[in-house]
């Protein structure tokens, strides 16, 4: 997809989208049979989707407190611009408990997500983030509970409506 292009979304492409979140190991052909349209259709509309980078994947979630790392926590880095984000996006990648990373405006320069599986692993982990030199400070908050997990669903739904 281009940078700046935006798909327009309908109800068949919001409908197909639901259908492989809820079901992702759902074939071409089923998806068909209960969407109410034809294989073809689906398959057409499911290549859109890829191509222009709406649906990027369809593995399975992964909640990573299940497999032992129940500590969430977002930090928030101050880099050197001196040798700015690349280097520092090299560094966070090579560490597995780092879920995502954002560059930001404000304060800070790029926002973490992490995992860890205690309070105690958590700091070995900050540490290991904070290792690298290009990283000048970092600031952690620990999530209590999630109240709602990622989701892309109703937005789909708003998109495919044109509501906002």
């Amino acid at each position: 997809m281009t940078s700046g292009q935006v798909v327009q979304l309908d109800q068949l492409d919001a409908r197909l989208v639901e259908l492989l979140a809820a079901e992702p190991r759902i074939g071409v052909l089923e998806c068909s049979r209960r969407l109410g349209v034809a294989r073809g259709t689906v398959q057409a509309r499911l290549d859109k989707l890829v191509d222009r980078g709406v649906v990027t994947g369809f593995g399975p979630d992964v909640r990573p407190a299940a497999i032992g790392f129940g500590v969430t926590s977002f930090v928030t880095l101050e880099i050197s611009q001196r040798q700015g984000h690349d280097p520092v996006t090299a560094h966070l990648a090579d560490i597995p408990e780092v879920l995502e990373a954002h560059t930001i405006t404000g304060s800070s320069d790029v926002l973490c997500r992490i995992v860890a599986r205690s309070n105690a692993d958590l700091q070995r982990v900050i540490d290991q983030i904070v290792s690298y030199e290009g990283i000048r400070r970092a600031s952690t908050i620990i999530a209590l509970a999630e109240q709602i997990p990622y989701r892309v669903l109703p937005l789909v739904r708003s998109a495919a409506t044109g509501r906002p």
